[in-house]
């Protein structure tokens, strides 16, 4: 096999041929030696993600004369909800992408690189280049997301609470990456130069490549392409080309309608239609997969949870993701940040929710082990989630009382909203990373994780589009009702958690 994962190729290789991790050298903290690779590969990719979020809608709302871009807080959040969003939504045509031609294992190589390169676009000072190195992020993002959280369940053929655990530690590795993204690129981005912020996150992802390629023979047959699969490829790139032609011809026809008056869309209009057509997309794909994916009787039950799923996670995501936007001008204009008679970054306060994971995810794993088969279900875990993040808001809409423009609010005010956003978080995503995994057939996998994952895109979506009220809200009257929605769907999918239960066959 090709180490350098440039790899001619998994197309030579059956899964008899492809190497295994030797024994001693198989385990890591107790949990496969390929966890490891992933780990980072997560770590760094994290790193680059969050530490650029850190500094997007504070780049975008700087002033032209200050090196930023102008723009209004409206406009500004849609441009980073419609970003946010494509970052998680390419998720779904990535899974398919290596579920039938690359293999999840060249796909994670292949959207490292194009994030890297995203990056350092984006450390060009023009606009052109700024829109340029966001797409790439994102089609980078696609390739990589869905497919190395789709790798670690690889590892775990046994499934059960070892890869809930197992999981959990994947998940704290991401949130040391997140929690010193910002802290770095966010020195370098509001303290230097907002370009050099951006060229730091593109360095932690090429950091992140270098390890992931050497890091390859410990992976075993995890993410390659089965036998069938790779039978069934030649179809697959014919399809992905017309798919890739299609799309192009849809985008080159609307530019031309906008550039001759034909078609009239601010770019909060392309968010707001954006939602909807994503939707319609999310009830087409299922309505696809329940007619015509041959599903055996147990794979229909479980399937048909993953929908329930996808609506709690993009409604919690719609308020979690407000912390790189309405949360974050909320830090840097209404919070009193200085330390010794020194400003810090208001991008540092990015860094407290994983802080937060870092310290807690241990605990979590630990716990849910613990519980063995007491462990609540997955409906209840996310009820967990939800109530939790709604009193995170209502904490902060308390605290926003207090904020004017002349007197910044003490910073524990955020800090103990991060915190019950932090232990909300725990209790839903890495328990729905590992769920989506054990609730899809395996064939699917990848296709299901993008579905995960384009639930968070709906849900960064929302966000994007919330946060634009700062301008006409009050920021009691918005955080505070944004804590009472997300609460109150965790009431409503605690009363459906019972008749779910019975269709996952007893899964925690």
């Amino acid at each position: 096999m090709d180490r350098t994962g440039s790899g001619v190729s998994s197309e030579s290789h059956t899964l008899e041929s492809l190497p295994e991790p030797t024994s001693s050298n198989s385990e890591w903290f107790g949990h496969p030696r390929g966890l490891a690779t992933l780990f980072f590969t997560e770590m760094w990719e994290r790193f680059s993600y969050y530490g650029m979020r850190a500094l997007l809608v504070l780049f975008m709302t700087d002033l032209i004369a200050s090196g930023g871009l102008g723009m209004s807080d409206a406009t500004a959040t849609a441009v980073y909800g419609l970003y946010t969003f494509a970052v998680y939504a390419v998720a779904l045509p990535g899974g398919w992408i290596a579920d039938r031609v690359t293999g999840q294992r060249n796909a994670v190589l292949y959207g490292g690189v194009v994030i890297a390169a995203g990056h350092f676009t984006l450390a060009i000072p023009t606009v052109t280049a700024f829109y340029l190195g966001l797409v790439l992020i994102v089609l980078g993002t696609g390739l990589l997301k869905p497919n190395v959280s789709a790798i670690v369940a690889d590892l775990y053929p046994e499934g059960g609470a070892r890869r809930d655990a197992g999981f959990s530690l994947y998940y704290m590795g991401i949130n040391i990456g997140a929690f010193a993204g910002p802290l770095i690129c966010g020195y370098l981005g509001e303290g230097i130069d907002w370009h050099l912020g951006f060229s730091a996150a593109g360095v932690g992802m090429l950091l992140g490549m270098i390890q992931y390629v050497r890091g390859w023979p410990q992976l075993g047959s995890a993410g390659q392409l089965r036998d069938a699969e790779v039978a069934e490829r030649s179809r697959a790139v014919r399809s992905l080309i017309t798919g890739v032609v299609v799309v192009f011809g849809i985008v080159l026809l609307m530019v031309s309608l906008q550039m001759t008056g034909m078609l009239t869309l601010s770019i909060l209009g392309v968010a707001q239609v954006t939602g909807v057509v994503i939707t319609v997309v999310v009830v087409f794909y299922f309505s696809y997969v329940f007619l015509f994916e041959r599903l055996s009787r147990d794979e229909r039950r479980r399937v048909a949870v993953i929908p329930i799923l996808f609506v709690a996670a993009a409604v919690f995501w719609s308020g979690f993701e407000q912390a790189g936007s309405s949360m974050n001008l909320f830090a840097e204009r209404l919070t009193d940040r200085y330390v010794f008679g020194w400003e810090t970054p208001a991008a540092w306060l990015q860094s407290v929710n994983p802080l937060f994971i870092i310290i807690f995810a241990p605990v979590f794993a630990a716990f849910w082990l613990r519980l063995g088969v007491r462990n609540p279900s997955i409906l209840v875990k996310f009820t967990c989630g939800l109530v939790q993040l709604g009193l995170g808001f209502l904490v902060l809409a308390w605290g926003a009382t207090f904020a004017t423009g002349e007197a910044g609010v003490s910073p524990m005010w955020l800090i103990v909203t991060y915190f019950f956003h932090t232990t909300g978080e725990l209790c839903l995503s890495p328990v729905g990373l590992s769920s989506i995994t054990k609730l899809s057939p395996k064939r699917l996998v990848g296709q299901m994780m993008g579905i995960w994952f384009m639930a968070s895109a709906l849900g960064n979506l929302l966000a994007g589009l919330v946060a634009g009220l700062i301008e006409s809200l009050p920021l009691p009257q918005l955080f505070g009702t944004v804590g009472l929605i997300v609460a109150g769907a965790g009431m409503v999918l605690l009363v459906a958690s019972g008749p779910v239960r019975r269709l996952t066959s007893g899964l925690n």
